[in-house]
């Protein structure tokens, strides 16, 4: 997670957006006591990393304040697509898009018909090829620079 934020953040964000954005980025152990987190690996070497949750947190990680763990429901909420990490020696070899596939099919399994996230500015290029749209572009400045965000949204 850490050669992530810091490596693939580069050319879209600003060294001091970058330092930011770990307040409001990170694990979600939520999601790995769900179980619908996922880790790809690659000759014992972590080459990604994500998941789903039902839970009504959009985005950020155990540190980050206003979480909220409620559950969602399948019926008229839509799954969160949550803390993907993508180790940058692994970058543009498919391990992302293959996180998201793994995430749609156990978010549809549960009756989710829709996929949400908040995106990074790195991230929005893959989850556009993948079929996400943006709704909502936010600021976040709760760790001191303001880091812009992308909310996006898939119909599944």
């Amino acid at each position: 997670m850490d050669k992530s934020i810091a490596d693939l953040q580069k050319g879209f964000l600003t060294q001091a957006q970058i330092t930011s954005s770990r307040t409001v980025m990170g694990i979600d152990t939520q999601l790995i006591e769900d179980k619908t987190y996922f880790v790809v690996e690659e000759a014992d070497e972590i080459a990604g990393c994500g998941g789903w949750s039902r839970r009504a947190t959009l985005y950020g990680g155990d540190h980050t304040p206003g979480r909220e763990p409620a559950l969602l429901n399948p019926t008229h909420d839509a799954a969160r697509v949550r803390a993907m990490y993508t180790n940058p020696a692994f970058a543009r070899r498919g391990v992302g898009r293959l996180i998201l596939e793994l995430c749609e099919r156990a978010a549809a399994a549960e009756g989710f018909t829709t996929l949400e996230l908040m995106g990074t500015l790195s991230g929005e290029p893959l989850y556009r090829a993948y079929g996400f749209e943006p709704v909502e572009r936010i600021t976040d400045d709760r760790g001191g620079a303001p880091v812009p965000l992308v909310r996006m949204r898939k119909v599944i």
